[in-house]
């Protein structure tokens, strides 16, 4: 067994640059970056880096960022790489065999929901979205069906209800980049028995849209209330108000007698913002109405000149 592993790692958010942090103090030698190609972002639309190529740069790992995954000159360079293993963290792209398969210890992929349960681009934002009480993450082996490779290994972390998916994700982006460790030293150590996973019990996290950030007001007001928390950071959940985009980032079920139709307005005053849904009805603790910052609902009513019964 060899003492060390060359690795290439590919990745390309935040949550990737944390793990890459952390697979650079290990033992084995991180000897190649793939990440996506420069994009321009922000209201200037400058073209920036991924964080992954910059955490690569800063140590002096070669990094590569290809336009098309299946482009030779990129595949030769993936082999005189020579991985022994190669990990994959939020690349942001489907792997084809050749790269699946490249390596002797093929790709390990750190997943951050607790597999077979939200396979797909968004697991954190689902696990928040549909109210579970618990989350976690997964290592497991790529395979060339969606994340649905054999498990190494598994660790599962509480869900509190005002969870979001931006705190979720920060809990758990150290967890995953400790047991990829792990994985890959019992991996070397021959330890580490994967276990197939159960198709069964295999649920799904699309990407999200930032359509899907908009508020339908006929769901109910604890289905609004996880949605809000849900798409925090991105794309938040939004409603029109009087013609303008407005931004809901927090929101409280209210047990209330007072009722309306969903997206009508049943208190705005000192003591709160308050709209119908579907079922029950919702405080609007804090909003952003479009080019303007962000208020606690209170404070933006204050302004807003808002009466009873108008619609959202």
């Amino acid at each position: 067994m060899a003492t060390n592993w060359p690795i290439v790692f590919m990745g390309t958010p935040e949550i990737a640059a944390v793990t890459l942090k952390e697979l650079l103090q290990g033992p084995d030698p991180v000897v190649g970056v793939v990440t996506q190609p420069d994009r321009p972002a922000g209201r200037g639309q400058k073209t920036i880096s991924s964080p992954v190529r910059g955490v690569a740069e800063s140590h002096g790992v070669p990094a590569v960022a290809p336009e098309k995954i299946r482009d030779p000159g990129f595949l030769a360079t993936l082999n005189d790489w020579n991985p022994q293993i190669i990990v994959v963290v939020a690349f942001g792209r489907i792997l084809p065999a050749t790269i699946l398969d490249l390596a002797p210890h093929g790709c390990v992929n750190v997943h951050y929901s607790l597999l077979p349960k939200y396979r797909g681009a968004a697991p954190a934002a689902w696990t928040i979205i549909n109210g579970e009480e618990k989350g976690g993450v997964t290592t497991m082996r790529l395979e060339q069906k969606m994340d649905a490779g054999p498990i190494y290994l598994q660790e599962e972390t509480a869900v509190p209800p005002d969870e979001t998916t931006a705190s979720l994700q920060d809990k758990l982006t150290p967890v995953g980049a400790r047991l990829l460790l792990e994985t890959i030293r019992r991996l070397k150590d021959g330890t580490l028995a994967p276990q197939t996973q159960d198709e069964a019990k295999a649920t799904f996290a699309p990407m999200i849209k930032k359509e899907d950030g908009l508020i339908d007001w006929s769901r109910s007001a604890a289905e609004i209330e996880r949605r809000v928390r849900g798409f925090t950071p991105w794309p938040s959940a939004y409603t029109h108000l009087r013609g303008k985009l407005m931004k809901v980032h927090r929101a409280k079920v209210i047990a209330t007698t007072e009722r309306g139709n969903p997206g009508a307005i049943i208190r705005a005053d000192g003591n709160g913002f308050w709209v119908a849904t579907g079922s029950g009805a919702l405080s609007l603790e804090e909003v952003q109405l479009e080019n303007r910052k962000r208020l606690l609902g209170v404070e933006f009513l204050k302004g807003a000149r808002m009466g009873k019964g108008e619609r959202l």
